[in-house]
């Protein structure tokens, strides 16, 4: 394993310093930052070392083909290719390993792959890519797997253009300044039917892997785990309209303080959650408008999160939140307005490539259990369009969206050897 540890370091080492975040911790890599960018370029570079072509497409994704010897290189040769990788943006402050983890994988399991075919121990009969899909995180203009969701046609395109970020820019200007045409942007439908199957490689974002149920007697988890599901979840703003004043001049009988009704809106959602199995809700941005600190807000807008098996649950939590906040909001003489932003409904990955999965990572890591998220992937919005499935990577401190977020060296390893098994498997 010691080829995959230096390989998976290397190439992380490699983008170690891109995007650091002095005040957050962690790493700040928003897509189409110059940090992103960067990361952009390591990898453009690192497939063309690789004698991989690389283009990217209408919705800026990469792609990095891996060609069959003598094929075309075109749509009928790519047809029903395999497919691997993961993300490279960031959430603010975010761990090393959220993303850049299932690229480098990605990049280390083709070294492997490789080797296998220079040896004669594998000999393929598709052609292999290793993609990049900005915007996974949704941190800069609201919409988590942007990327992916304007390939499978999960997003109306025309909505997606107009997305701001929080300087105001849509989406259509940025992409514009970063050398994508706007109205070539949607689903893709050629590009769909070159994934034949696709296979992310993640770290693992909770505790599945450390977990009493999958540790041993010296309280260490298995390496890899395969995904199963991923839970119902989506994102959506409730704005607070007040009436803007002077902290100073205004009595506090006189206020009607959209501030003061958020703050107890964000203590209902977590009593809401918390009476409901296996819920998730969190309020983890607020912004107030105007944002002064001798100001009384006009407006607040605070971002809500909300997880569940069951997606009438979730409408459901929602729609309680939803009630509540408009009954906190009147009491303060104030005004409330829900917006969903994005939504996913539970996904099952496809269950025979599952077990194709399952079968080939057992060989290198032999307890490998079956794990759901609550995460949201890539993988999950394509999965309506094509096979998909997921490979986890233990995080011993079961923390991520957090510069505590880590994965060691020889679980990084097997983590490339149980990929590259599995690819192989369906090569």
């Amino acid at each position: 394993m010691n080829v995959h540890t230096h390989t998976v370091n290397t190439l992380l080492g490699a983008i170690a310093g891109v995007g650091k975040d002095a005040r957050r911790g962690g790493y700040t890599r928003p897509v189409h930052s110059s940090a992103e960018t960067t990361l952009r370029e390591w990898f453009t570079a690192e497939a063309a070392a690789r004698s991989l072509e690389v283009s990217t497409d209408a919705n800026g994704i990469i792609w990095a083909w891996w060609d069959l010897p003598g094929s075309a290189k075109d749509e009928a040769s790519r047809r029903g290719a395999l497919v691997t990788g993961s993300h490279l943006d960031s959430v603010p402050g975010g761990g090393a390993f959220d993303g850049p983890l299932g690229v480098a994988s990605a990049l280390a399991a083709y070294d492997e792959l490789a080797g296998r075919v220079a040896t004669g121990s594998l000999v393929r009969n598709r052609a292999l890519a290793l993609a990049v899909f900005p915007e996974e995180e949704g941190s800069r203009f609201g919409v988590a797997c942007l990327g992916s969701r304007l390939l499978t046609g999960a997003i109306d395109p025309a909505r997606a253009l107009q997305l701001r970020d929080g300087e105001g820019n849509t989406f259509a200007e940025v992409a514009a300044a970063n050398g994508l045409d706007p109205a070539r942007m949607g689903r893709d439908d050629a590009a769909l039917a070159r994934i034949g199957d696709f296979i992310e490689l993640h770290v693992e974002q909770g505790q599945g892997l450390n977990s009493p149920a999958h540790t041993d007697d010296a309280g260490r988890g298995p390496a890899v785990a395969v995904g199963g599901s991923i839970l119902g979840h989506g994102r959506w703003r409730l704005s607070f309209f007040g009436q803007g004043n002077h902290a100073g001049t205004t009595l506090m009988a006189d206020r009607a303080d959209p501030m003061v009704a958020a703050a107890q809106a964000i203590v209902a959602v977590r009593r809401i959650a918390a009476a409901q199995d296996d819920a998730r809700a969190t309020v983890g941005r607020i912004e107030p408008v105007p944002g002064g600190t001798n100001a009384i807000a006009s407006r607040v807008d605070m971002w809500l999160d909300v997880r569940h098996p069951d997606d009438a649950v979730t409408a459901m939590l929602v729609e309680k939140i939803h009630g509540q906040a408009q009954k906190l909001a009147a009491f303060e003489g104030c005004s409330v307005h829900l917006t969903e932003e994005s939504f996913s409904n539970t996904v099952h990955f496809d269950s025979g490539l599952v077990r194709s999965l399952s079968n080939s990572v057992r060989r290198q890591v032999p307890d490998a259990p079956l794990l759901p998220t609550g995460a949201g992937h890539d993988a999950g919005v394509l999965a309506a369009k094509v096979p998909a499935g997921m490979l986890y990577v233990r995080n011993p401190s079961g923390i991520s969206h957090s510069p505590q977020e880590h994965v060691e060296d020889d679980d990084a390893a097997a983590g490339v050897l149980a990929l590259a098994d599995a690819l192989a498997e369906l090569l």
